[in-house]
Parts: structure tokens; C-alpha cells; sequence
């Protein structure tokens, strides 16, 4: 495996990560006003692959933030405890934002190293042809 096909494998690795970190950050969006939804996280984990000695980023755990719930005084909703609260999300919007933000600047980031090493690979081909 030569040295462009290694960059390549590592920024698509990172692309695979933060389009799997934006998917978890569109779920916690979309799950902001559902009762008893917990925040999701998701973790990165470094491996090493011994047969093209290559450094890629994969996907660790998803977990579940442990913030506390949003409580809502709703005596009239089928989800309220004896008390007439109603434990909503522990997702905040303005941090899923943040993070979705983070996420696609990440993603941006290892599209465009793929794209330089590509054009390098390219570029180191044509110079071979002539």
C-alpha cells in the first residue's frame, strides 16, 4: 500500500466517523421534544491495521448522556407521574448544534485531505506516463 492509498484510508476513516457522529446528532434533534429521551454520545477510538500499517479512526461506544431530565408541570399528559410532571429530554438544543457543526467542519476536513491526496496520487501518475 503506498503512501496516498494510506491518507486516502485514513480520511475516509474519519469520513465513516463524523457521517456516523452527524447521524447521532440528527437522532438527538429530532428526539428533542420526545419525554424520556436520553442525549446520545458517540466516542472515537484509534486502530491500528498491522497489514497496511496504517492509523484509522472507528466508531467506539454510543452512549447515553447522563443530564438530568427536563421536568414540565402536565397534569393532562398520558406520560405524568402522580405529581403532574413530565420528564422530558435531556438534549439541548444549542449543544447538538455545536456538536453537528463540530462534526460537519470534521467532515470537511478529512474530504478535503482525501481530495489533496488524491490529486497527488493523480498528479504523481501523470508525471509517471511521460
Amino acid at each position: 500500500m503506498n503512501v496516498f492509498s494510506k491518507a486516502m484510508d485514513t480520511a475516509a476513516s474519519g469520513l465513516r466517523a463524523q457521517g456516523f457522529r452527524l447521524r447521532v446528532v440528527s437522532e438527538n434533534i429530532a428526539n428533542t421534544d420526545t419525554p424520556g429521551y436520553r442525549r446520545k454520545t458517540v466516542s472515537f477510538d484509534n486502530t491500528h491495521n498491522r497489514a497496511t500499517n496504517t492509523n484509522t479512526v472507528s466508531i467506539g461506544r454510543v452512549s447515553f448522556a447522563d443530564a438530568p431530565f427536563e421536568k414540565i408541570y402536565d397534569p393532562a399528559h398520558p406520560m405524568a407521574d402522580a405529581d403532574g410532571n413530565v420528564e422530558m429530554s435531556n438534549v439541548n438544543l444549542m449543544i447538538e448544534m455545536a456538536d453537528g457543526r463540530e462534526a460537519h467542519r470534521s467532515y470537511e476536513a478529512n474530504l478535503a485531505s482525501f481530495k489533496q491526496a488524491r490529486q497527488m496520487y493523480s498528479g504523481l501518475l501523470e508525471l509517471l506516463k511521460r
